[in-house]
């Protein structure tokens, strides 16, 4: 038995149940957000493998996938994951800036996580708040026209959170929720 179907076998069933008879392997999306959270946050090999085992396809089709969307994260990633907008429209708006000087406040390099494993910084093209930026995305969240002082109240609160709550929900915890 696979490790995914072992820990969630009846909300595996239950997903499946959604899509109509032949068409299971639409079912990709919700399965993989159920894989990064039994393996460790993030889509491994392994982890895709069992996807693709639970919907009968090939492993470069559940792969092809988990690389496209970039909430199926391909390495380890922080609690926090704070995506930041530097598009043109973001860029002009000083977006540029505003990665570069997230980075050196969390002293991790763009696509890198903190020491404390608690912030990933990723650099995103186009999360739709252009008039907005700086903005960034974190966890689903959106942080709008941000510049330093913000952006360390941001931290300090998100610091401030994982010590009080450290079983807060990853981001693919809080997508399932919403699966009925």
């Amino acid at each position: 038995m696979s490790k995914l179907r072992e820990v969630y076998g009846e909300k595996i069933d239950q997903i499946l149940a959604l899509y109509p008879a032949g068409k299971q392997k639409s079912a990709v999306l919700p399965l993989l957000h159920l894989s990064q959270v039994v393996y460790g946050g993030w889509a491994t090999d392994e982890a895709k493998a069992d996807v693709a085992g639970i919907l009968g396809v090939d492993p470069t089709h559940v792969h092809s996938i988990a690389g496209f969307y970039t909430l199926y994260y391909e390495k380890p990633v922080g609690k926090y994951v704070l995506e930041i907008c530097n598009d043109l429209a973001c860029a002009l708006r000083g977006a540029d800036e505003f990665l570069e000087m997230a980075t050196k406040k969390l002293n991790t390099p763009n696509h890198g996580t903190s020491a404390d494993n608690l912030f990933t910084i990723e650099n995103v093209m186009c999360i739709g708040a252009c008039d907005r930026a700086p903005v960034l995305q974190c966890n689903l969240k959106f942080h709008e026209h941000l510049d330093e002082a913000k952006f360390d109240a941001l931290i300090t609160t998100l610091r401030a959170q994982a010590k009080k709550d450290e079983q807060s929900p990853t981001i693919s915890e809080q997508i399932l929720a919403d699966i009925h």
